[in-house]
């Protein structure tokens, strides 16, 4: 990968590069670059997005060859192949504006030998680029559906263009979407609540007073503090190595009238008036301006809230519009409203780290209110789907600077809810940034409203005057869309390039040797089987098999066989596909055979002795196969690649797993990012199921789900016999993944208030045309992140918002667009900015941005960044808002849990060090740091812990006829242990259960079901459903824990003598480890840096 020149260097590189992976546009190779995330916008022209073949049609590959089948099986030598042209967009560079401190790092003291050297970071200069211009027809005439949302399309050669076959007169309003997709593990009906009330306004510290503690740990080498800087000097930088060049455009934005990309359905960025379309399109970008909203994936967690911010206790929208006072709304009516707010006094608290160490509340902390009028506030964005590290936003950017803290976006876009869903021939947007209308719009009067986002007057239009739900006239205010901030509109055919594409399954499974050992297609087939009738979709759902080792072969299920019919490929190097039009066939109508050949399958391969896996050439084959209509291809893989493209060698050499500067987190090879790209052009996208005892270099073969908008699932030594604990999670996360909703073809876009700018993009997608994120499958367990910018001064702005837009098709044929927006004000001091702050996002934001440094520059390094986060901010808030300077670590209220997360997620596989982390492992972490949602990864990062027995109903949750009991949170120590308890930690994907010698007998018997201690086995994964009180409740508790997630943690029951107690014990982040500091010492050692 070219590296970049320094900032304001001249030429850019010949091959120019998108950031999440893009082609030359010359059509050179693919740049070998590192995995990272601050996203480089591509040069578009608006005529390219698919594949060059007509709208409204789905050509199939003509067969290479006339294929005369004997006994079942053709074998193929030769090397004829369909020439797939893939008319990819040419793309160019964009440079990305990092946020945390450049200079000198400090190295926090290590008890090891270890002496990482500094690097310097890279600048934050953002050259801006152009915005692509929106349609000029804003405003459509469609005749909108009926509310029948499950609705059959007709097949694809008779699918007219809006893709809705139920057409009437009347806009109707649904109030729902479909229940039945709202997979999680949860018996159906149940709802989720959440876990605990919110914190008292009031804390009482749990420790007196004292004289700080002197002394601590050596230092290693000394920080230089830095002083605020202005915008145009460098600012320090978790963001990626990317090229210095600034975006032009040469798109034609002449006509828009034939749509040709998804850049000009969704509508461009700010400025993009239909005057603007005939200008000079060589402009730069304006400053502020841009990000168009397309909100990411589902995820199964509470909508958005109709209280004060804090999350709902069930997973209902209010089914009609609330009470509404147009009045106090609107940035231009708030002067009165904000002048009489009171902050909370909690947040106005001074904590001294070094005396109140104990901060970790009993209840699962809860995401701060932003400070706004109760009537804004009440019709804000949940901050499960939309969150920001801030929600006091500085007035400028010198401000932001001067809090040494990151501005940024945590996103769960297509989160599993229950929400409006609005059909109408109208999507009222702002006809200057094609922002959707949301609450926090301002109706000037009836017939006009100013858009939040870039303050242009916009026109009412008539048919949006007419409120279905009150069937009241002239009240456009309390359409359902001013009244949610979370919304779903049915897209009509002006949002599509070509009719809805059908579901499309693909499955591709390793049927090497070492495949066949683990006995992992035993499993699989059986989920598959029992779950073919829940996968999404309707009468058009297709599905499709290959398997490989040394060969490929396909399985023709064609109706009227009576069997599967093998057909095997030979010529791996030059791969065709035989047959296309009866590999991928329609699951209704060839429903037996599929059956057939899922139930013979695990033993077709029990005698091979082939030990090789060409795993490239099979990926071929399969994107060949699903080019011409898209669709999701998941793929099980269970060693390293060694045949044909794409083969990999082992990387990993485990007595340099400690050294942070020679493991190998970049991929040997850009084959896999190269074909995700190819996917992503042509709407595919591709999940890995890695089931592998041994290295297989997912640094390299996760690159194939990151650049598709993919998943990667790992389950490390899996064997159908010697880890049963692994085959029950692939079963349980098996049957969510195939059953839970699911979007095709999306793309998404985020905008925000002009005067703010989105510079770098976290998640699993390829950004398309500037900042249009292209999501082949956007899935509800999918959460995303970006980091902004203050461009323009808001000196003039009260409040800003934030928009997030996700254009999609569903799994029954509709195209819809779901929209979230988060309204937030804007403060003048740094105080406020400080009193404001998200330690949750801050702390997600920043596990991000170190995932980058990592690949780009070294593991030590992006250790150091995360300290420097924790000693610039706290610098510059002792420096520049505390009046007196105290002895000890004085910090606001809002960040007392700061120093704490940042050490637990240096503690966190993903950035620890030590050679007891595997490469694989390692890098498995850092993809689900990437790809989470902030709730799963804070879970991930600092576990809970609970007493478990002596549980009772007291403050317990009633939810559908269970009591849930809630034991308080406790701090990760051993301080907190007792030989006399038990104790269930919750670490995301894990939980473990620690019993105490001396634990009590009552525990033992009505719980675990043993008669003493000694008998509690040394491996034991499960509890025993005993007929009483005791294990009624602790049953109840893990299976809430349980219920709250889309991925299935593993039980383990664990006692002193357990082989998973060292697992336990190093999740205790407070505590010392042989590589890491206690939380006291880095308490210490952060207290040192900061009165330098």
């Amino acid at each position: 990968m070219s590296q970049p020149g320094p900032p304001g260097s001249g030429a850019a590189p010949a091959g120019l590069q998108a950031q999440n992976g893009a082609a030359a546009a010359s059509g050179a190779p693919y740049s070998n670059g590192p995995v990272h995330s601050a996203m480089m916008s591509s040069q578009v022209a608006v005529h390219q997005g698919y594949n060059s073949q007509l709208p409204g049609s789905y050509p199939h590959l003509i067969p290479a060859k006339t294929l005369n089948p004997v006994s079942g099986q053709s074998h193929y030598g030769g090397s004829q192949g369909l020439e797939q042209t893939l008319h990819r967009p040419p793309v160019a560079a964009n440079v990305v504006a990092p946020s945390l401190r450049s200079g000198p790092v400090p190295q926090m003291p290590a008890p090891a030998s270890q002496s990482p050297a500094a690097t310097p970071r890279p600048s934050d200069d953002f050259l801006p680029g152009v915005s692509p211009l929106p349609p000029v027809n804003w405003q459509h005439s469609y005749p909108s559906m009926g509310s029948q949302m499950s609705h059959y399309p007709p097949p694809a050669s008779q699918l007219p263009l809006s893709g809705n076959t139920n057409v009437s007169t009347n806009h109707q309003y649904v109030s729902s979407g479909d229940p039945s997709l709202q997979n999680s593990y949860v018996k159906s009906g149940s709802a989720l609540p959440l876990r605990t009330p919110p914190l008292p306004t009031t804390f009482q510290p749990g420790a007196p007073p004292g004289p700080p503690p002197v002394g601590g740990p050596p230092l290693v080498r000394a920080l230089v503090p830095q002083k605020a800087s202005l915008r145009t000097a460098p600012q320090p930088s978790f963001s990626s190595a990317v090229n210095q060049e600034g975006i032009t455009s040469n798109t034609n934005n002449g006509s828009m009238m034939a749509h040709g990309s998804y850049d000009e359905i969704e509508g461009g960025g700010f400025l993009a008036t239909p005057q603007l379309a005939t200008k000079n399109p060589q402009m730069s970008r304006s400053v502020g301006y841009a990000y168009p909203s397309l909100p990411p994936g589902y995820q199964n967690t509470t909508p958005p809230s109709s209280s004060t911010g804090m999350p709902p206790s069930s997973l209902n929208y209010p089914s009609g519009p609330q009470a509404f006072s147009q009045t106090p709304l609107g940035a231009n009516h708030l002067t009165a409203s904000m002048s009489g707010l009171s902050l909370h006094p909690e947040g106005l608290r001074i904590v001294n780290l070094l005396q109140e160490r104990k901060m970790l509340p009993s209840t699962p902390l809860q995401p701060p209110v932003p400070n706004l009028h109760e009537d804004i506030q009440k019709l804000n964005c949940n901050p499960e789907l939309f969150r920001c590290t801030l929600t006091n936003i500085p007035q400028t950017q010198a401000l932001l600077n001067k809090a040494k803290l990151p501005l940024g976006l945590l996103l769960h876009p297509f989160k599993d809810l229950v929400l409006p869903v609005v059909t109408s021939s109208t999507i009222v947007r702002c006809r200057s940034c094609r922002t959707y209308i949301n609450p926090f719009v301002s109706f000037l009067d009836q017939r006009r409203w100013k858009c939040n986002l870039c303050y242009r007057v916009n026109d009412v239009p008539e048919e949006f005057m007419y409120n279905p739900l009150t069937r009241v006239y002239g009240e456009p205010h309390r359409r359902p869309e001013v009244q949610n901030a979370t919304i779903e509109f049915m897209a009509p055919s002006e949002y599509m390039l070509r009719p809805p594409q059908p579901p499309v399954y693909l499955f591709v499974f390793d049927v090497s040797h070492n495949a066949v050992e683990t006995g992992y297609l035993n499993s699989v087939c059986q989920s598959l089987l029992d779950n073919l009738d829940l996968l999404p979709g309707n009468t058009r759902t297709k599905i499709g098999f290959i398997t490989f080792d040394s060969t490929i072969h396909f399985y023709s299920l064609q109706e009227g066989l009576s069997q599967p019919q093998m057909l095997i490929i030979s010529d791996i190097d030059d791969v065709f596909i035989p047959m296309p039009e009866n590999l991928l066939v329609n699951l209704h109508e060839s429903k037996e055979l599929v059956q057939g050949l899922l139930k013979t399958l695990p033993q077709m391969f029990t005698t091979s002795l082939e030990t090789q896996s060409a795993l490239g050439p099979a990926l071929q084959a399969a994107f060949k196969l699903m080019s011409p209509t898209g669709g999701r291809m998941t793929v099980f893989q269970t060693q390293l690649p060694t045949l044909g493209v794409g083969a990999l060698k082992p990387r990993e050499e485990p007595n340099h797993r400690s050294s942070a500067k020679e493991i190998h987190l970049t991929p040997s090879t850009d084959f896999y990012k190269k074909l995700a790209l190819d996917c992503s052009g042509q709407q595919v996208a591709v999940d890995l199921f890695l089931l592998s005892g041994q290295y297989s270099d997912l640094a390299s073969l996760g690159c194939i789900s990151r650049y598709s908008a993919g998943s990667v699932y790992y389950y490390p030594s899996y064997h159908h016999q010697h880890n049963p604990v692994q085959v029950q999670k692939l079963h349980k996360e098996l049957q969510r993944y195939l059953t839970r909703k699911i979007g095709f073809e999306a793309v998404m876009r985020i905008r925000c208030t002009k005067g703010l700018s989105i510079h770098t993009f976290h998640g699993n997608f390829f950004v398309r045309s500037t900042d249009l994120l292209s999501l082949p499958n956007v899935n509800p367990d999918a959460g995303y992140a970006v980091q902004m910018s203050v461009e323009e001064s808001l000196t003039d702005t009260q409040l800003v918002s934030f928009q997030s837009a996700l254009l999609y098709t569903s799994s029954k044929g509709e195209r819809r667009i779901r929209v979230h927006t988060l309204c937030l004000p804007v403060v003048s001091t740094l105080n406020e900015v400080f009193l404001g702050a998200d330690v949750q996002a801050i702390s997600g934001l920043l596990a991000n941005m170190a995932v980058d440094r990592s690949v780009t520059a070294s593991l030590s390094d992006a250790r150091d960044a995360l300290v420097n986060a924790v000693v610039d901010s706290l610098s510059a808030y002792r420096s520049s808002v505390l009046s007196n300077q105290q002895p000890g670590l004085m910090v606001p209220f809002s960040l007392r849990l700061f120093p704490l997360f940042v050490l637990a997620l240096l503690k966190q596989k993903s950035f620890q060090t030590g050679t007891n982390v595997r490469l694989d492992e390692r890098i498995f972490a850092m993809c689900q740091v990437k790809n989470q949602p902030l709730v799963y990864l804070m879970l991930t990062t600092h576990p809970s812990l609970y007493r478990v027995d002596n549980l009772s109903d007291e403050g317990a949750l009633n939810i559908n006829d269970r009591t849930i009991p809630q034991p308080p949170i406790l701090q990760l120590s051993v301080e907190n242990l007792s030989r006399d308890g038990a104790f269930l930690m919750d670490a995301g994907s894990v939980l473990m259960l620690w019993v105490g010698k001396n634990c009590a007998q009552n525990f033992l018997s009505q719980v675990l079901g043993v008669q003493n201690y000694a008998s509690i086995p040394q491996i034991r994964t499960d509890l025993p459903e005993l007929d009483t009180p005791e294990s009624a409740r602790t049953i109840a508790f893990i299976s809430w824990l349980r219920e709250q997630r889309p991925f299935f943690p593993v039980l383990y029951v664990i006692r002193d003598e357990s082989p998973m107690k060292a697992n336990f014990l190093q999740n205790m982040v407070e505590d010392r480890t042989e590589s890491a500091l206690s939380y006291y010492e880095f308490l210490l050692h952060i207290q040192q840096q900061v009165n330098k």
